[in-house]
């Protein structure tokens, strides 16, 4: 490996000591009701996010809140220590869709109509805090 190569790879390896993530994939519901939860949350202090999460009536809100909680303890097992309230932050939080089961309902005279079971892929990021501020004031 080049010296250039190394010293970047190095200095990437740093930025992301302090990031943490978890995915969540094949979620069996409609990206689009899970984007609704996920722009609820988004952006938070994590501990905000939980009690957001917790009280909300979605279904989509108990499966996010649980990926919240493992990107925590992510976090936590990287760093070797407990997050204190108000030092992460969810730095990114995006849904995509995941591929379709396509199915058919049978239909009135011999037709059938098509019925798309639609699932997703969750992806979030904490952060520290600081490190939002720094980018801000860069």
């Amino acid at each position: 490996m080049g010296v250039r190569k190394k010293q970047s790879a190095e200095l990437r390896k740093e930025a992301q000591k302090n990031v943490a993530f978890a995915k969540l994939l094949d979620v069996p519901s409609s990206p689009r009701k899970m984007r609704l939860v996920a722009d609820m949350v988004r952006g938070q202090e994590v501990y905000r996010a939980l009690g957001i999460l917790k009280f909300s009536n979605k279904e989509a809100a108990a499966r996010l809140e649980k990926l919240l909680r493992s990107a925590i303890a992510n976090w936590e097992a990287k760093n070797d220590r407990k997050a204190d309230a108000g030092e992460l932050y969810i730095s990114t939080l995006f849904v995509n869709p995941a591929p379709m089961l396509k199915r058919l309902r049978t239909a009135p005279q011999g037709r059938g109509y098509r019925i798309r079971k639609r699932a997703n892929h969750v992806t979030l990021v904490v952060d520290l805090i600081d490190n939002k501020n720094n980018a801000k004031k860069a």
